[in-house]
């Protein structure tokens, strides 16, 4: 953790904005500087394995650390932009411990955060708290996602995580959508309204 910030400073980061399926995970990470964990990194940067192996070490260091997720039908309620807010929000309220400060990756800010906020562009690649809580994010997220691979097969959740993969709008195309499908995005809307998802 970087010394300018508070030593209760949570990194906050989401997986799963773009996806036509399944939910949108947030996570916020207290670290303790005294148990330092090597090898945190922007998640996308990092191979699943390493991202499994370093998911059990950051929820064992951490001082503290939660993971929401919220569901295509909240998704839709909301629109992704305000899910993403109102899912940060609810995990910085979900630490058992306070935070004094909240490092958000990206360029917004939720604005009824519960403590103190500060957007950081790029932040899951240079701030180890966010860094860990894109790891805790995209490792929940895709655990859920084999679970609705399990839940709804044939649409290949376990491979592309709900993204517009081509395998993916073809299957959606000739199964049309299951409960887990965000009927708000584009490629899902369409073919509720009668058209063909190309």
């Amino acid at each position: 953790m970087n010394s300018r910030w508070p030593a209760l400073t949570a990194g906050v980061d989401e997986a799963g904005r773009g996806p036509l399926a399944g939910p949108l995970a947030v996570a916020a990470v207290i670290l303790d500087p005294d148990r330092p964990i090597d090898g945190l990194a922007d998640s996308k940067k990092l191979t699943p394995a390493q991202r499994e192996a370093l998911y059990p070490i950051i929820i064992e260091r951490a001082r503290a650390w939660h993971v929401v997720l919220l569901d295509s039908g909240r998704i839709d309620a909301l629109n992704i932009f305000q899910a993403t807010m109102t899912g940060m929000c609810e995990v910085l309220a979900g630490l058992a411990v306070r935070a004094e400060l909240a490092l958000v990756d990206g360029k917004h800010l939720p604005k009824t955060l519960p403590c103190p906020g500060l957007a950081v562009v790029g932040g899951d690649a240079i701030e180890p708290a966010i860094s860990a809580a894109s790891i805790l994010a995209k490792v929940t997220r895709d655990q859920h996602m084999l679970e609705l691979d399990r839940l709804y097969p044939g649409y290949g959740f376990a491979e592309h995580k709900g993204y517009p993969t081509p395998g993916h709008l073809e299957a959606l195309r000739h199964l049309g959508p299951c409960p887990a499908h965000r009927r708000s995005f584009a490629p899902v809307r369409a073919l509720l309204q009668g058209e063909l998802v190309v």
